[in-house]
């Protein structure tokens, strides 16, 4: 197709300097830097080693120190040594680099413009040729069954479409080895840079990586599948922005009105990272509602001041006042997460053991906690928590003014949710518990087979769920008052917040970040619709909409994949 006898480019690797310039690091460093890695990873086996006697253990690791602190100061000899030459050589890789990589990339070029010359006349030469056997067919065929005419033509008109697609799959794999050359031999430039560093990497280099990374790999109709309805959100808001001046005469994209946004983001932010988890593994949790109910009762119940008006079960009303409002605080918190969390865990045991669906699941115990609360409390609001703490915990701090007067205060409760996005991420990410979370959820009986428990990972992500529910509830005491009915319909907004920010339902793909994402765009969404003054019921219409586009763009994902 396009011109291959290009004539032939230097490499980093062919270059004499370059070569003079790594072995005198290697030697440099073969005593030094280079042993104290290598006998530190010698100590660690031997520890680890369980074949070897005690003393025998013990005499080796001793040896191996010794070893350790003389390569120690051999490299403390060498430094200065060591990194004048690797300062140097970097900054003659970067000169030769430069020159490498602007020859291959007009090589490249060249041999892009070449395939795209090639790939114009093969298309023309397809297409004339398709047009002349259709004309063949209606001379040859004149008078015949004009069925079978059509017939024939069909057959033409595909196999030119079939010749043409195949013309675009060649002068794609074309422009594609083009664009993978170019990238290499940025790649080869800072592998060099890392070898003579001694693996240290440069912040500058590894974001220019990663973006020619980027551009190399760049499909539309992959990035437009990834972030098609981001973009739609994206384009819905700024809409909404252009239209609230007319609409309502106030603008919507002002202070005040995103940290109201981000307030009511912060405890339902507990609920999407709870069942992000369960989504993960391919689960859901139909009892968030139900969880809300019952932690913000139970914190409402401890810290509302003086005599409380419910009685549970016969059983009240209670007056908690007498007993220290610190020590109430925490009682509060903790038998919200215990509650929450002995339910959870109940739902899980059933879906970890008898490999029951958590729709089925948590939907038993979402009815055995309503019909428990509201037979508990007939339903009987609890009625405002004591407000010296409901201003501590759940107040606003006053941090300004605006010109014209109006006064900026910022969400106390913003606060315990971003600790809670920061745990929630450090566990995903940072801990053995949470690799074992993808490798349950992207597929159970492989991770079975490695020796991970399935059981003990499912029931542990069912107790997660309950500490992050009940820590969420605690705060939403502090929102409003709490009865039976608090919480109505937060399962469903959770589920859709984590499938909009990419947590896939078939299992093993999702990140904790797009599932804060998604309460943020979710949250905003209701403010948005609100604000402009859009009826309560046709929310649900746009939010049904959005999370139909969601999960169907995570299916068709899931479908490509496979």
């Amino acid at each position: 197709m396009a011109d291959n006898n290009a004539m032939e480019i230097r490499t980093i690797e062919n270059d004499r300097k370059i070569q003079e310039y790594t072995q005198k690091l290697r030697e440099l460093r073969k005593n030094g830097e280079t042993k104290v890695t290598d006998t530190r990873i010698d100590i660690t086996a031997l520890r680890k080693n369980q074949l070897i006697e005690v003393s025998e253990k013990e005499k080796a690791i001793a040896e191996k120190r010794r070893e350790l602190e003389e390569a120690k100061a051999v490299a403390a000899k060498n430094k200065a040594e060591v990194n004048r030459i690797s300062k140097e050589a970097v900054k003659y890789v970067n000169a030769v680099s430069k020159e490498i990589e602007a020859a291959v990339n007009a090589k490249e070029n060249k041999r892009m413009a070449g395939a795209k010359a090639y790939y114009a006349r093969e298309v023309a030469e397809i297409k004339a040729n398709g047009e002349k056997r259709k004309a063949d067919i209606q001379n040859r065929m004149a008078g015949s069954d004009p069925k079978v005419i059509k017939s024939e033509l069909s057959v033409a008109s595909y196999e030119t479409r079939s010749a043409l697609f195949d013309a675009k799959s060649r002068f794609q794999s074309e422009i594609n080895k083009s664009k993978a050359a170019k990238n290499q031999a940025y790649v080869d430039h800072i592998q060099k840079n890392r070898e003579l560093r001694n693996g240290k990497t440069n912040f500058g280099e590894d974001m220019k990586m990663k973006w020619m990374n980027y551009k190399t790999n760049f499909r539309p109709s992959s990035f437009l599948l990834a972030n098609g309805l981001y973009i739609a959100i994206i384009i819905f808001f700024i809409i909404c922005i252009i239209i609230a001046p007319m609409k309502v005469n106030s603008n919507l994209l002002t202070l005040p009105n995103i940290f109201t946004i981000l307030e009511q983001c912060s405890t339902r932010m507990f609920y999407a990272l709870g069942v992000a988890g369960l989504i993960l593994l391919a689960g859901t949790d139909l009892s968030i509602g139900r969880m809300v109910a019952l932690g913000s009762v139970t914190t409402g119940l401890i810290l509302h001041p003086g005599m409380n008006i419910v009685s549970f079960m016969g059983m009240g009303p209670w007056d908690f006042s007498a007993i220290p409002m610190a020590l109430r605080v925490v009682m509060a918190l903790v038998l919200s997460v215990l509650f929450c969390s002995i339910f959870s865990a109940f739902a899980g045991f059933f879906s970890a053991k008898l490999k029951m669906h958590p729709f089925i699941s948590t939907m038993s115990t979402q009815l055995i906690i309503y019909g428990v609360l509201f037979f508990g409390t007939s339903g009987t609001p609890v009625g405002s928590i004591d407000r010296g703490i409901k201003e501590l915990i759940g107040g606003r701090w006053v941090i300004g003014m605006l010109g014209n007067g109006q006064l900026i205060t910022f969400p106390k409760l913003i606060i315990p949710a971003i600790i809670a996005i920061i745990v929630a991420w450090l566990i995903w990410n940072k801990t053995t518990f949470g690799k074992n979370m993808y490798a349950v959820g992207g597929n159970a009986e492989a991770a079975a087979v490695s020796g991970i428990s399935v059981f003990w990972v499912t029931l542990g992500v069912f107790i997660m769920a309950g500490v992050f529910y009940g820590c969420g509830s605690f705060l939403e005491a502090f929102r409003a008052n709490a009865s039976a009915g608090t919480g109505q319909g937060y399962e469903m907004d959770a589920i859709a917040a984590c499938v909009v920010g990419g947590i896939s339902f078939n299992g093993g793909i999702g990140k904790i970040g797009g599932a804060a994402i998604g309460v943020v765009i979710f949250t905003s969404l209701t403010y948005c619709l609100t604000f402009l003054g859009i009826d309560t019921n046709l929310q649900f219409v746009f939010k049904g909409f959005i999370i139909l586009a969601a999960v169907s763009l995570d299916s068709i994902k899931y479908l490509k994949k496979k």
